[in-house]
């Protein structure tokens, strides 16, 4: 193998040139600053990476496909998982910290799992309520899914679903959210009604979501713009929402607060 000239190539090929002993002086001065500094860790426990890999593969992703995913070669995730047979070699007991975190970043989602597979469908209901709340007709959107009314409905209240349905409901929805219903043929009565609809379920319209939040079933809709703050439970109470929990202990907190102040107050008084 024709290396370029550096630390590979010094170290696997005994190449003395100067620019190959130059890398090597830099890394043996980088590596020595470190260990000095407490800050050299060349390797890590590779059971923590071995069990997220088997975790992704019993979400259905090939190994192959994590591979892809983390940006590394398919063999070096076969030596963590079952070693090399072929040298006789256990599986690795640590990894580079890089390979660590590039395939412990490897999350399941639509994008990387089969059609088949069954997921958590919080970002799907949250995204096709949203729809809901802008105006758009259960029965349209039924359509654009290829599905009936009743397995639409049924949809809203499921909390698995398929990938394959996760994948066309946010695609759909990254067609939609910002598009005017009356622009595509809902009339008044169906637009009315769908909102009033949500309303009455307290669905969160798309302005409550982002693409950080709204797949992530331990985050709330952001129904104020002050969602976790003490103004954000006064902001509830004008527009008629209830309060989201986040704004609910911030009021607690908040109500905490003035009765501790109040209560030293009081003391401060009576010893006064």
């Amino acid at each position: 193998m024709n290396r370029p000239h550096g630390y590979a190539r010094y170290k696997l090929d005994g190449c003395r040139c100067y620019p190959c002993g130059w890398a090597v002086a830099q890394y043996n001065d980088a590596r020595d600053h470190a260990i000095r500094r407490g800050q050299w860790h060349p390797y890590m426990d590779a059971e923590p990476v071995r069990q997220h890999i088997r975790n992704l593969q019993e979400c259905g992703l090939g190994l192959r496909s994590i591979a892809v995913a983390a940006g590394v070669d398919r063999k070096r995730l076969q030596a963590v998982l079952n070693g090399r047979p072929e040298r006789g070699t256990p599986p690795q007991a640590q990894v580079r910290p890089a390979l660590a975190t590039a395939v412990l970043a490897v999350e399941p989602s639509p994008d990387n799992l089969p059609d088949a597979t069954v997921i958590n469908a919080v970002g799907t209901t949250r995204r096709l309520q949203a729809l809901v709340a802008a105006g758009w007709p259960q029965h349209y959107l039924a359509i654009r899914l290829h599905m009936t009314d009743s397995n639409f409905s049924a949809t809203l209240r499921r909390d698995r679903v398929m990938v394959r349905t996760a994948r066309a409901a946010r695609s759909l929805y990254d067609e939609l959210w910002r598009a005017d219903p009356h622009e595509f043929g809902v009339d008044n009565q169906a637009y009315s009604r769908a909102r009033n609809h949500a309303a009455s379920r307290r669905w969160a319209p798309v302005n409550c979501w982002d693409e950080d939040t709204i797949d992530n079933p331990a985050t709330f809709p952001e129904w104020t713009g002050m969602c976790g703050r003490p103004e954000g439970s006064y902001i509830h109470e004008r527009i008629g929402v209830p309060l989201c929990p986040p704004c609910l202990e911030a009021r607690r907190a908040h109500n905490r607060q003035r009765y501790a102040e109040k209560k030293s107050l009081s003391v401060m008084e009576a010893t006064g």
